[in-house]
């Protein structure tokens, strides 16, 4: 018997078991996600963190600069498919797929909204590395001409 959670296009977990450990991942201040913020912080930039997403329900960016009109996620490997880091589940798999693949369609109409309204999208997966993704940031934030990132030639100075 399948039935289909109160969200749209999202199946419901296959047993209470399933339900509890999705409601229990973390949404916001993963490892990755503070890493990445101590490390801007450090270098003097200020943001927004876990901001909504206008016009999109139940979306949040996790890093937002809003002057600069840049969202950043920073995606976790599983739950977000990544094509490098990626072993779908044998258990349940066709349950798992259809809900991955639910995430990254859900990633990518966020990113064309986004687009679509002027901003620039930025995803950084877990398994990069806090300079790496500094300096991606920081070369995103300098083509919107953000002042400390030219200053710092949109690279990583992280400590």
């Amino acid at each position: 018997m399948e039935t289909k959670d109160s969200r749209r296009g999202v199946p419901s977990p296959r047993d209470a078991n399933a339900r509890r450990v999705m409601v229990a991942q973390r949404n916001r201040d993963t490892t990755p996600e503070l890493a990445l913020r101590r490390a801007l912080h450090s270098l003097g930039f200020r943001y927004r963190v876990n901001m909504p997403i206008l016009g999109m329900p139940r979306r949040r960016a996790d890093v937002t600069f809003t002057r600069w009109r840049t969202a950043v996620f920073v995606q976790g490997c599983f739950w977000h498919a990544c094509q490098k880091h990626l072993h779908p589940p044998k258990h349940n798999s066709e349950w798992w797929r259809r809900k991955l693949e639910g995430n990254v369609r859900r990633d990518e109409e966020t990113d064309a909204h986004l687009v679509h309204l002027g901003w620039l999208p930025l995803r950084i997966w877990e398994h990069e590395g806090v300079d790496d993704a500094v300096g991606r940031v920081t070369s995103a934030l300098a083509t919107r001409d953000h002042p400390r990132a030219l200053r710092l030639g949109g690279q990583s100075m992280a400590k």
